[in-house]
């Protein structure tokens, strides 16, 4: 045994390894692969789990303290309003108004009703791959055509499905004319980057194709993404045009968006300066991109969202939680800061205190302050592009 311990060690063989190797033939067999692909997810999913014991621990602790009972001790009355009011400084010309009360539950006890209330069209193909479809979530009496909004769920690459994941988000813009669209995409480590970007961007160029037999406007086409969607989101605004992410898509398709959203984003795959950040690369390395970073830098560089800043960006909202365990809110600076070096478009940027990862399930109040937000910035948004004050929707 020792012996075939030395074997695997020089080759740097290692038992993770091979059972993401067997997940990968296991994936790959006719007509039960698909089946099987969940294998290959459960493996990255356990290796990542216990090489960030101690961060995850944290999350799943503090979200469940809130589902419990809510305990998250609540803000102040008008706190968050009024860092969502200086955030979107300049942007509205809106008479400032209260927000209603904050819903009694937590966001992901509604979501059924969400979906039975505004799910309009499910599974709706974008591509030919069984995983590239998408929901359509409107009003039943909208009279369009309507303002759009493209929904990217996270998942940490490893999972692209849409359920619970922006059903708060897309039925509050349903509720005021907005056609939503929440997106499935291939996920590692059966499809390997940048499978994942390029799916995003065929759905983003089907809605500005498809959206208007939907009652959808296609000339304004805002995108939303949380954590690993935000990444996503936020790197389909900043290079639309860029040859190697459009290599599936059909000539002439617009990738294209008039604003992007990101919620609890990530924007760099190359910093290594932390301990999380180092684990957080090899990740990358081991599971989603399967190259290494030291050989293959163009490859991170050109997935990181702070790299490919640039004059011409759309506007941005970036939406972050200040005790955030698993994507550290210094990210969100940072990305914020280069943007707002250069960017010749708005860059908003709300910073919930005591909210952590995905709070948009399980906290009510910074859910409410992300939805406020939002509504707000892609009205003022679509305004100042449209060069008027929108008529509302239905």
């Amino acid at each position: 045994m020792s012996k075939l311990a030395d074997v695997f060690a020089r080759r740097r063989i290692t038992p993770l390894g091979v059972a993401l190797a067997c997940s990968d033939v296991a994936a790959a067999m006719p007509v039960v692969g698909r089946r099987l692909e969940p294998l290959g997810t459960a493996v990255v999913a356990g290796a990542w789990l216990r090489r960030n014991a101690p961060g995850t621990a944290a999350w799943l602790n503090g979200a469940a303290t809130q589902i419990r009972g809510h305990t998250r001790i609540p803000p102040e009355d008008g706190e968050l309003q009024a860092l969502s009011d200086m955030a979107l400084l300049g942007l509205s010309d809106e008479p400032a108004t209260s927000w209603p009360a904050p819903d009694r539950l937590a966001p992901y006890l509604r979501a059924r009703g969400l979906r039975s209330r505004y799910l309009h069209r499910s599974s709706v193909h974008y591509g030919d791959a069984p995983e590239q479809v998408l929901d359509v979530w409107r009003r039943r009496d909208l009279d369009g055509p309507a303002p759009v909004l493209v929904f990217v769920p996270g998942g940490g690459w490893l999972h692209g499905g849409r359920q619970l994941q922006g059903y708060s988000l897309m039925s509050h813009l349903a509720e005021q004319g907005w056609v939503c669209v929440s997106v499935q995409y291939r996920v590692a480590p059966r499809h390997r980057w940048p499978r994942h970007i390029r799916d995003v961007r065929a759905a983003v160029a089907w809605t500005r194709a498809h959206i208007g037999d939907f009652g959808g406007d296609p000339s304004f086409v805002a995108l939303a993404g949380c954590s690993a969607g935000g990444h996503l989101a936020s790197l389909v605004g900043l290079a639309p045009q860029d040859e190697y992410f459009n290599a599936e898509l059909p000539a002439g398709a617009d990738p294209s968006v008039n604003a992007v959203v990101s919620l609890y984003g990530r924007y760099d795959w190359t910093d290594r300066s932390t301990r999380d950040g180092e684990e957080f690369v090899r990740f990358l390395e081991q599971f989603v991109v399967r190259k290494s970073s030291s050989r293959h830098p163009d490859v991170f560089d050109a997935a990181s969202p702070i790299k490919r800043v640039h004059a011409d960006a759309p506007p941005f909202l970036v939406v972050h939680g200040a005790t955030d365990r698993v994507i550290p809110v210094r990210e969100a600076h940072a990305f914020v800061h280069e943007l707002r070096e250069v960017s010749s478009a708005p860059v908003h940027y709300l910073e919930i205190p005591a909210a952590g990862h995905g709070f948009d399930l399980t906290d009510r109040w910074s859910t409410q302050a992300a939805l406020e937000a939002t509504s707000t910035f892609l009205r003022g948004v679509r305004r100042r592009q449209a060069g008027r004050v929108p008529q509302v929707v239905g």
